[in-house]
């Protein structure tokens, strides 16, 4: 009883109480008055940024990943914690339920502030531009709104000018539009919810260094237009900035950020940030293949009246990124960190978990017992179109992921564990066999074109325990599981009482899956439907070094 009034309390704290989580593996706050890239060290791709006052809210890409648009909250732009999501479900439904569909939906997010409310749009390149809009961040989100209907339109950051007009600008995916690497401005309505003109052409990175230019965000300055693109490829290019006196130009155009002689490749899209105290900043993101892209903040110098990203060269406008620099500056003393661990003892999932698809019940449910409840759902030999795997970005190049759970089984073949999902999967679960259990490596090279996955048995596990009084009689296998990820590596290991762990299987390499990085999780299986599922109970889930 008491558990569940400490429980009923907690969800009545306020969001910047109840969510100051520091991680063990990675903090981007040094203590000293400094800061160490990056400062998300996950997977929070094509990021924006607004500030109000003073606070700052952060989106980012979340494809077909459910649920999706994460708002993540700073004082510093140093320090985040994630506060909601602006989508339960990604829009339409009928595309996003059932098999997930993988790497399509939300792409490129834009996090404005206007007349009162927050509003957030993005393309999605098979349907068009869509946007929600929210009085706060925290929520509630309206449902969506298809606000211009086309296909290839993406990278989509309206600007209401001073006089009360909207523009929106966006880049083209080539693979639904037949063209690419240009950047178009049209006219909106004053609401921002209309076009009224048609898309002129204001930038073409076509046969230049610029090409795929794309990630366009809109902002204006001192009586300028700017926009900021990244171009030159997604893991080896640099960022432009382009100015005009007219918002659909003609634009002047330098190149103010690359990587240099760092190893920040190919610093990508990002959110220009001015913030209350006059100081400019840039959050971008570094592809680093299978941990996905982190995001990184840099310094904005003014040079001639352009914008110097990151450290500033003796001659020229391009920056180059810094590793460690001071924090912007702020009245906040908080260190927090998104939230990784969970010890699954609220009657609510946590916030950095997310499904592949679009949510159902009978992919699992939160209790108030403490646990999660992830149901076997039927498959073939490949998780790839499995909606109901339970899983969360990486939080850092290093770490160690355990978890305790109970697979109870109502049915041969049931199966369940934990994952390293992407392109390339594998998974160590519990099997059941017969009367008792056994603990297998499941791995998966090309999950994408529908491969099987190779299946190696590592032990055989007695039963732990039998249900005599469920529905249909079922035995259980209480055990715990781990990952050891270094430098893209994975090794498994198991335990039967939680002190002493036997490292099995063979080490996997992490690959990223569509668009995204890799993620880790959790996953339930069975051969064919039954009327009577199994589920594993996940007692708790640690991220430590």
């Amino acid at each position: 009883m008491m558990n569940k009034v400490l429980c009923a309390l907690f969800l009545m704290l306020p969001i910047s109480v109840s969510g100051q989580y520091r991680s063990k593996v990675w903090c981007a706050d040094k203590g000293d008055g400094t800061y160490v890239n990056p400062v998300l060290n996950a997977d929070y791709s094509d990021p924006d940024v607004v500030a109000v006052g003073d606070d700052y809210y952060l989106t980012s890409s979340s494809f077909n990943c459910v649920p999706g648009l994460p708002i993540l909250h700073s004082r510093d732009l140093v320090n985040w914690e994630i506060i909601g999501h602006a989508l339960d479900r990604v829009w339409p439904d009928s595309l996003y339920s059932g098999s997930p569909a993988h790497g399509k939906g939300v792409w490129a997010p834009c996090i404005r502030f206007h007349n009162g409310e927050y509003r957030i749009y993005w393309g999605d390149p098979d349907q068009g531009v869509f946007m929600v809009k929210a009085k706060q961040p925290q929520g509630p989100w309206e449902p969506p709104k298809l606000i211009l209907s086309g296909k290839g339109i993406i990278d989509t950051s309206p600007l209401w000018d001073d006089d009360g007009r909207c523009y929106l600008v966006n880049a083209w995916a080539n693979s639904r539009s037949g063209f690419a690497s240009v950047i178009t401005v049209r006219e909106m309505n004053a609401e921002g919810t209309r076009a009224i003109s048609e898309p002129v052409i204001v930038f073409d990175g076509n046969g230049t260094e610029n090409r795929t230019c794309e990630g366009p965000k809109f902002y204006k300055r001192g009586g300028w237009y700017w926009i900021f693109c990244p171009a030159g490829g997604v893991s080896t290019g640099f960022q432009l900035a382009l100015r005009s006196r007219f918002p659909f130009g003609p634009y002047e155009v330098k190149k103010v950020l690359a990587q240099g002689d760092t190893p920040v490749n190919g610093p990508h899209q990002g959110a220009w940030v001015h913030t209350k105290y006059g100081e400019d900043w840039f959050l971008h993101f570094q592809d680093k293949g299978a941990y996905g892209r982190v995001v990184h903040l840099q310094p904005v110098t003014w040079k001639d009246n352009w914008p110097v990203i990151g450290r500033v060269p003796e001659r020229g406008y391009c920056g180059t990124p810094y590793l460690s620099y001071r924090k912007p500056k702020s009245e906040s003393i908080l260190v927090v960190t998104p939230e990784e661990s969970d010890a699954f003892d609220l009657p609510r999932l946590g916030m950095q978990w997310q499904w592949q698809a679009n949510y159902e019940p009978w992919f699992g449910m939160p209790t108030s017992l403490g646990f999660f409840r992830l149901f076997t759902f039927k498959s073939n030999d490949n998780f790839w179109s499995v909606p109901n795997l339970l899983l969360q970005k990486t939080p850092a190049d290093s770490f160690t992921a355990t978890a305790k759970l109970k697979l109870v089984s109502k049915g041969e073949g049931q199966l369940g564990g934990i994952i390293m999902m992407g392109i390339d999967y594998s998974a160590l679960v519990v099997k059941r066999v017969g009367e008792g259990f056994v603990l297998q490596q499941m791995t998966c090279q090309d999950a994408d074109k529908g491969h099987p996955a190779t299946v190696v048995p590592l032990a055989d596990l007695p039963k732990t325990g039998q249900d005599d009084n469920t529905y249909q009689f079922a035995i259980h296998e209480e055990i715990y599981l781990r990952m050891k990820v270094n430098k893209g590596k994975v090794h498994f290991a198991f335990s039967r009482d939680g002190k002493h762990f036997m490292e099995v299987g063979e080490p996997f390499k992490m690959r990223e899956g569509k668009w995204i990085g890799a993620k880790i999780g959790f996953v339930a299986q069975e051969p064919q439907a039954k009327s009577n599922r199994g589920w594993i109970d996940i007692d708790w889930f640690s991220i430590t070094d």
